[in-house]
């Protein structure tokens, strides 16, 4: 079954891109596709050039250095934090670089330190967030996949998700492509927007002036 067609996404380097849409769009299917959770009929995915259309996930976050951060909840519960920040590096070849690299991220968010030795089950739903976010960074990847980053999230929490992220592509140039159920808050995020409706681009355009448009307004923000 063929769920996009006629399909072109580009994003640059350092920059952020939010697709929205109803629900069975396909926008989620982007995502699953570029990280190779779902097959692709034709065409191709290249990351600087390169083919990585037919890599496995696993060399796309080795080689590649693309990440998937989930939309389901992916924390184990009953280990720790420190526990579940190792798991992000579970393809280096020596657990020390996993530990190591941990360590680091630890230092860029304290807010988790602190609860290093707790199970992830006491963490509040910004927390879990956090902690999703972090384990991705592990592995130092260059290409973020960010799948509803504020579901299931308080308003607070969904500010503090933003921030991280808005950061990770600002100070570390992390490339960010995000599906988004909260239209208004994605596209004041990214710089560049995507309306899919049944599997095709509607609308696209600077994630500003996509806020601005009278049809996504309509459709997607209320207006």
């Amino acid at each position: 079954m063929e769920i996009l067609h006629d399909f072109n996404l580009q994003v640059a380097k350092r920059q952020s891109l939010c697709l929205i849409g109803p629900n069975g769009a396909g926008k989620s299917t982007i995502l699953h596709s570029i990280f190779g959770f779902t097959n692709i009929f034709s065409g191709t995915i290249s990351v600087d050039g390169r083919d990585i259309t037919a890599m496995s996930s696993k060399d796309k976050l080795r080689h590649a250095g693309i990440a998937y951060i989930l939309q389901d909840k992916s924390i184990f519960p009953d280990m720790t934090v420190e526990e579940n920040l190792w798991m992000g590096g579970f393809l280096f070849e020596k657990p020390a670089r996993a530990k190591e690299t941990a360590e680091r991220v630890f230092d860029k968010y304290p807010r988790l330190a602190a609860r290093r030795k707790q199970p992830a089950r006491v963490l509040s739903g910004g927390e879990r967030r956090l902690l999703e976010i972090s384990r991705a960074l592990v592995m130092q990847p260059d290409v973020l996949l960010v799948d509803e980053p504020s579901i299931g999230l308080e308003p607070r929490f969904i500010d503090m998700v933003f921030e991280i992220l808005g950061d990770l592509q600002n100070t570390e140039g992390k490339t960010i492509i995000m599906v988004e159920q909260n239209a208004k808050k994605g596209l004041e995020f990214a710089d560049i927007g995507y309306v899919l409706v049944s599997g095709q681009i509607a609308i696209a355009g600077p994630g500003d002036e996509l806020l601005e448009n009278p049809e996504v307004g309509r459709l997607f923000l209320g207006g």
